[in-house]
């Protein structure tokens, strides 16, 4: 008696490349959410920066002392983030600047995989210093 093997080749086929085509997401994906990651880091650093050229000139002028308006920073920054297509929180403390961006990733191929999208953010703090020879 002959047993028929046929079709037998095909699932193994199929189960194999999905599996490799599952590996290949991983890598694909995993680098994006990498690289969306430090996207978000490059963003708040850059908002932070913005924010923290919004100093309180009041206090500048009237006593040398560095710090930061804090209305005038979070809406530089907001503004900066704007121009990206994000949005931010915003935090000031005395000459500090701290942001924080979030946004979706969308996967390529793992999202044929049932898996949605990653959520990513970075935080950023910057401080506002004067120049070397400024001061009052």
């Amino acid at each position: 008696m002959r047993r028929d093997d046929s079709g037998q080749i095909t699932v193994f086929v199929t189960v194999m490349a999905s599996a490799l085509v599952g590996v290949c997401g991983l890598v694909y994906d995993g680098g994006g959410v990498l690289a969306a990651h430090q996207e978000a880091i490059n963003e708040s650093f850059e908002a932070a920066r913005s924010a923290a050229q919004a100093l309180d000139v009041g206090a500048l002028r009237s006593s040398g002392t560095v710090s930061v308006d804090p209305s005038a920073a979070a809406q530089a920054a907001q503004e900066y983030l704007a121009s990206l297509g994000h949005t931010g929180t915003v935090a000031v403390n005395g000459d500090q600047v701290t942001v924080t961006v979030s946004f979706v990733h969308r996967l390529g191929i793992l999202d044929a995989f049932g898996l949605g999208p990653v959520r990513v953010s970075g935080t950023s703090t910057v401080t506002a210093t004067q120049g070397p020879g400024a001061g009052p």
